[in-house]
């Protein structure tokens, strides 16, 4: 008879976490438990199922195996092995036999090991947040909500029903390791490998707590103050330590880590510690020189441009720029002249602009010819 697929075994969707994995393992295992059913035939086949099914998905490399090539992987006739697909030269021996076998070898060449479970850290959680350009700037304190699993209030992470107690798990005898002989080309092989009945933990829930289903955490919403440092870019990561997931086994937290965005300005532009803007200033400013009004991230500043600047002409402002990550120092502002000709004059404005062009030598005439405009130049050619 054809296998099921993993996923299906234990009732999980192929993008299901590795928590969600290992939930669903549990709960399978203790409803087919052979101690819950025996003399149960289909019980026990569907056990092995299940523990078969969760050997594959709970493992990072035999999983992305089991995605690509499904049963074939594991399939000595197509390639696969007993513990995953191996390709690959022959290096490290117990490498090798971690990859065969699945565990460590104690008593042949040294080695030892095993599957023992010990503390893990918990799962890092990611997060994005959008910032103003100026809390990017001077820094903010924000507020994120998250929602991440937290050890149940109800059981305090026991996974049983207030009030009833975990069981010592009859197959590892609350060891959470089993010993496994296997016959190989190199002799019978002694390895320890973490006990699939009780996963590791020694111990069986036969009364599991109601508002986390023996899992020992539920999934809740929080909401976390994110302090956002001055100086910090579009992209770059907070890592906030212990803000992460519960860990494994008495582990410590996993981590946070909050992916900034900031919001675009509607004037300046950034880049690294620098601010780039484009100023309008007057044609007569230009001209003569003289004071302009320059907009910064801590308001309005005067600045004296020269007589005769022209279009496309840039001055830099010292340290008017985003302060330095972590540091006392700031860049600068460095500012576009961009020369704003008026479009439209009074017959006063426009005699001024004439008498100004008959002084530099352009004639009495000059602002005619934008007057009379292209039909001038079309009769002319008839």
């Amino acid at each position: 008879m054809a296998k099921r697929d993993y996923y299906e075994v234990l009732g999980v969707e192929k993008t299901a976490s590795e928590a969600e994995i290992k939930s669903a393992y549990k709960r399978a295992a203790k409803k087919y438990h052979p101690d819950l059913h025996p003399g149960d035939k289909d019980a026990e086949e569907k056990f092995k199922e299940v523990n078969e099914a969760h050997e594959v998905l709970s493992d990072a490399g035999k999983r992305a195996q089991y995605d690509q090539f499904g049963h074939a992987a594991f399939d000595p006739s197509m390639g696969g092995g007993a513990g995953g697909a191996y390709s690959g030269g022959f290096g490290n021996m117990g490498d090798i036999f971690e990859t065969i076998f699945g565990g460590g070898f104690g008593g042949f060449g040294g080695f030892g090991g095993g599957n023992t479970r010990r503390p893990q850290k918990g799962r890092t959680l990611r997060a994005n947040i959008e910032i103003s350009f100026e809390e990017a700037a001077f820094g903010a304190t924000k507020k994120l909500n998250v929602n991440k699993e937290e050890v149940c209030s109800a059981c305090s992470g026991e996974g049983t029903e207030p009030g009833t107690k975990k069981e010592t798990c009859s197959r590892c005898r609350g060891r959470g390791q089993v010993n496994v002989q296997q016959n190989t080309v190199f002799g019978t092989m002694s390895s320890t490998r973490m006990c699939e009945a009780c996963g590791g933990t020694g111990s069986i829930i036969k009364t599991p707590c109601k508002q986390c289903r023996g899992s020992g955490r539920v999934k809740r919403a929080r909401t976390i103050s994110i302090k956002v440092p001055a100086g910090i870019d579009d992209g770059q990561i907070l890592n906030i330590e212990g803000e992460g997931e519960p860990g494994i086994l008495g582990g410590p937290h996993g981590d946070l880590q909050v992916v900034i965005r900031i919001k675009p300005h509607k004037q300046f532009v950034r880049d690294g510690y620098n601010i780039y803007q484009t100023v309008k200033v007057p044609y007569y400013t230009a001209v003569l020189g003289g004071e302009i009004n320059v907009e910064t991230l801590e308001g309005m500043v005067k600045y004296d441009i020269p007589t005769g600047t022209q279009a496309g002409t840039k001055f830099r402002l010292r340290e008017k720029g985003i302060p330095v990550l972590h540091s006392s120092k700031r860049g600068d502002m460095i500012v576009t002249v961009n020369i704003d000709v008026p479009k439209r004059l009074t017959d006063e404005q426009r005699e001024c602009v004439r008498n100004l062009a008959a002084a530099f030598g352009e004639g009495a005439d000059a602002g005619k010819k934008s007057k009379e405009g292209i039909f001038s130049k079309k009769k002319g050619k008839k």
